[in-house]
């Protein structure tokens, strides 16, 4: 009976190796058809393909598993293949924490975003005038500050609001920055446009209506400026990550990563702040991350908390609008800080971020 016992075992044995064995080689095939899905910009979930497989399974069955328990063990098993293919996609993707362990830190005329140390962007959420634009630079200078962002093309829901100043925008920004030694950081709608505001920006932002504008991705990744890239309203963290590959792809690694809340169903707040995608992100990827508490929220008493809590959550920024005076703002006037708000709500954030350290 031991014997028997023993030699029943040992034939168990044999036969686990030789599932492993053909597990082992269904999963290599499943890799090179991820491989030729790739290629051909096929979806990898296949749910007819997969609908097939199981019937034909159940067709050859004969015992003694039912057709239920061998559907729910082949289910398994396709969902870890599945898995494999994904990963095999994220190890491949330029952006990946997979492909590059270390962060990657961007220079921004000295100021190193992704580098352990929290950065701030502060400005008007569009260019008015000289006047506007200096008097909060004044107060970014002041506090030991050295990014500043400005709308000179605004692409607004409502083709009747301001759109902004253009070009002409472009060069106040540029006349304050050099008079405050700042960058410069503003949003580009246009391909053709980038070549000529290379002139006048540090860093060319991508906007969240512009996120899957793949031409424009195309052409900030031929750039050698530093992209500021923020998350589309209804995109998913898969094709937030996956547009900064276009960007990556043509050869410019120089990319931040915004978070600026996403569309749900919830009015409270302009957007819903996604603050769980920080971490997220900087699990996947290894580019820098920052949150715009004033799109995400829409609301000036939310923008402290906020961003209290992208910091606490380990964001490499905060990014937030500031205007002289909100009240006459051409856009957006009920998420801007007026310059006193502006005082305290940095004092704040600092004495929160020395906790932290």
């Amino acid at each position: 009976m031991s014997n028997e016992m023993e030699q029943l075992r040992k034939q168990t044995d044999d036969v686990n190796l030789e599932i492993l064995k053909l597990i082992n080689r269904r999963a290599e095939l499943i890799q090179q058809i991820g491989q030729l899905k790739t290629k051909q910009s096929m979806k990898r979930f296949d749910p007819v393909r997969e609908r097939e497989m199981l019937d034909k399974i159940k067709e050859n069955n004969n015992g003694p598993f039912q057709n239920a328990t061998l559907e729910h063990i082949f289910k398994e098993i396709f969902k870890a293949s599945l898995e494999l293919q994904e990963d095999d996609h994220s190890k491949a993707l330029l952006v990946s924490r997979k492909k590059k362990p270390e962060n990657t830190v961007v220079d921004l005329k000295g100021e190193k975003v992704g580098d352990g140390t929290a950065s701030y962007v502060f400005g008007p959420c569009a260019v008015e005038s000289y006047e506007q634009v200096a008097a909060v630079a004044e107060s970014i200078k002041s506090k030991g500050l050295k990014l500043l962002r400005g709308g000179a093309f605004k692409p607004r829901t409502s083709p009747y609001d301001f759109q902004g100043l253009g070009v002409e925008g472009l060069q106040i920004l540029k006349r304050v920055a050099d008079e405050y030694d700042l960058a410069v950081i503003s949003e580009i709608v246009n391909p053709a446009h980038i070549e000529e505001a290379a002139d006048y920006i540090d860093v060319i932002q991508i906007g969240a209506r512009n996120m899957q504008n793949f031409e424009l991705l195309k052409a900030a990744g031929d750039s050698n400026k530093p992209v500021l890239l923020k998350r589309g309203l209804s995109a998913t963290i898969s094709e937030f990550i996956n547009a900064a590959e276009y960007i990556m792809s043509r050869g410019n690694g120089n990319i931040i990563l915004c978070e600026r809340g996403i569309r749900t169903y919830e009015k409270a707040t302009r957007n819903t702040l996604d603050i769980s995608a920080v971490p997220i992100l900087k699990q996947e990827t290894h580019l820098p991350v920052m949150v715009d508490v004033t799109h995400s929220t829409g609301r000036r008493d939310l923008l402290l908390p906020t961003a209290k809590a992208a910091l606490a959550i380990g964001a490499d920024g905060v990014m937030a609008e500031v205007h002289p005076d909100p009240a006459v703002a051409l856009s957006d006037s009920a998420q801007q800080m007026d310059i006193p708000t502006f005082d305290s709500f940095f004092e704040e954030i600092k004495g929160l971020e020395n906790r932290l350290k």
